[in-house]
């Protein structure tokens, strides 16, 4: 039976993680410095971007890079991380995708996320200070079920089940707002059992709860 009287185990910054194939780092902002420039085209899409959000989009791509380029095996420098059409990053090296590589990023105004694996992936931060305002709008992705398995006092329980509701969108490239959140039930969060062909973990970074969803199947194109 779930109950609301336990915690996300801690995942520790600055060092990459591997859970269930995918590869995963969550950093600090403040500790993330460039280890990679920009390419060109990464620079363009950084550009269009208003100034705090284009901060919070360099901080996450230079993270993917790192990431990426331990995986892959490759100079961090040589991996680009670039919007697909519908805004879902993917990784390219030397100008051209890798097959079987998919990407997410997730950031706050504290902390920075990225994941790699051979499937589709999906991961997504959620500050336990952020709880109050997530419980406005949790009405719109939460079911009042599993709004149950959150407890009433529990900021980091609703920060996970936001998190996982986020990932699982990413990972399914859908969004937080209309009816896709709805789609994926959360069964449990401790540990995090998703409904589907899913595999999901969150964990407590610092201040922050960081959630990963792993989607089985094939990623749209």
């Amino acid at each position: 039976m779930d109950t609301v009287h336990r915690g996300f185990q801690p995942i520790a910054p600055g060092h990459p993680h591997r859970w269930g194939g995918a590869l995963l780092t969550v950093a600090r902002r403040r500790d993330l410095h460039e280890v990679a420039p920009l390419s060109s085209a990464e620079r363009r899409v950084a550009g269009a971007l208003p100034a705090g959000r284009r901060a919070e989009w360099v901080a996450g791509r230079l993270l993917a890079k790192r990431l990426a380029g331990e995986l892959l095996a490759v100079p961090a420098h040589d991996v680009e991380i670039l919007p697909r059409s519908d805004g879902s990053p993917y990784v390219r090296v030397g100008g051209c995708p890798v097959p079987g590589a998919h990407v997410s990023i997730s950031h706050t105004a504290r902390h920075v996320a990225a994941a790699l694996a051979p499937e589709p992936v999906g991961v997504d931060l959620c500050e336990t200070a952020s709880a109050d305002a997530v419980r406005r709008v949790a009405d719109h992705a939460l079911s009042p079920r599993e709004l149950s398995l959150t407890g009433t006092d529990r900021p980091d329980a609703l920060a996970g089940a936001w998190a996982l509701k986020e990932a699982a969108v990413k990972a399914d490239r859908s969004g937080i707002f209309g009816a896709a959140p709805r789609g994926v039930p959360i069964l449990g969060l401790w540990p995090p059992v998703l409904g589907g062909r899913r595999r999901a973990m969150v964990w407590q970074a610092g201040e922050a709860v960081l959630a990963l969803v792993l989607a089985h199947g094939a990623a749209r194109p």
